[in-house]
């Protein structure tokens, strides 16, 4: 199968979920919370990712995580990572409760689209203080791919995480699971760089960039996705492929918003008062755009 026509299978057996003027959605990826050791990206990110989910919870947004959440490639185990980072999964836990929550997965947390993985793993957590299980996110369903339709006009907005058109993260992701865990892992200490991700090396995104641009292109359909940690936010006019970049750049988290009709991109970061008191900030990268601007060009 070649890659437009795996991109094209997960559009189409894609859950939709529809969305309206009044809806706002916080669209995040590339997450890859680890179990708290010197190879986690996401520790030195995880207050500014904490604020920022606070913040959209508070404001009552839905948020979607387009994969690679957790680092499960580097990591064998998910309750490490739950138990790192409890204060997270505990915040995320309130928003699936309110049914404001949708987990895609990609291809470093790829075991969660086995069922089995997920009952296990996201169905509940071990309070170490209670001595007893807590439900965390019962019952939940992992996607691959999910559509946002826009409900007075059924326009549509496809999500996923990107990694289907990179043969080596989606078909052989077992041997890159492999060569990351137990190879390019151990050479991280030494500063060398896994040439196999596609976020550190600079040709591969480039590569994955043209094939969702040309499906995109061919299909007429807005895309969001991650997997390449670079933010896109096209003009209007442009190929409506954006991404919405990842939580583990060096100083700052990035994400995608779509509220009240508009899109942006946007970044998390720690600013400095005038006093010198840190805080986190967040400012506009790019946008807002209204959305019926970028679907009226697709038409």
């Amino acid at each position: 199968m070649n890659t437009l026509k795996r991109i094209s299978k997960v559009f189409e057996s894609a859950e939709e979920i529809t969305f309206d003027d009044s809806s706002k959605i916080v669209l995040m990826s590339d997450c890859h919370r680890g179990d708290g050791n010197w190879s986690d990206d996401f520790s030195k990110n995880q207050n500014v990712y904490f604020a920022a989910l606070t913040c959209y919870y508070n404001k009552n947004y839905t948020y979607i995580e387009i994969g690679d959440g957790d680092e499960l490639w580097e990591n064998k185990r998910l309750s490490d990572i739950k138990r790192v980072h409890s204060d997270v999964f505990r915040l995320m836990s309130k928003f699936f409760n309110e049914d404001r929550l949708k987990f895609i997965f990609g291809n470093h947390d790829i075991v969660k689209k086995n069922h089995g993985y997920v009952k296990d793993n996201l169905y509940q957590y071990f309070d170490e203080r209670k001595k007893k299980h807590i439900p965390l996110f019962e019952n939940i369903k992992l996607h691959e791919g999910l559509v946002l339709r826009d409900r007075d006009t059924n326009d549509k907005i496809f999500l996923m995480h990107g990694h289907q058109v990179d043969y080596l993260n989606d078909k052989m992701w077992r041997l890159a699971r492999f060569l990351v865990r137990y190879l390019w892992r151990p050479l991280n200490l030494f500063g060398i760089n896994d040439p196999t991700r596609t976020a550190e090396n600079y040709h591969k995104k480039q590569a994955v960039e043209k094939k969702l641009i040309e499906w995109v292109v061919r299909e007429k359909q807005m895309l969001i996705a991650g997997h390449t940690h670079r933010p896109m936010f096209p003009e209007v006019g442009e190929t409506p492929y954006f991404n919405d970049g990842s939580c583990v750049h060096p100083r700052c988290i990035t994400a995608i918003e779509i509220s009240f009709g508009h899109i942006k991109l946007v970044k998390w970061y720690v600013n400095t008062k005038n006093n010198g008191v840190l805080f986190i900030d967040r400012k506009v990268l790019a946008g807002p755009r209204k959305l019926k601007d970028y679907f009226d060009t697709q038409r």
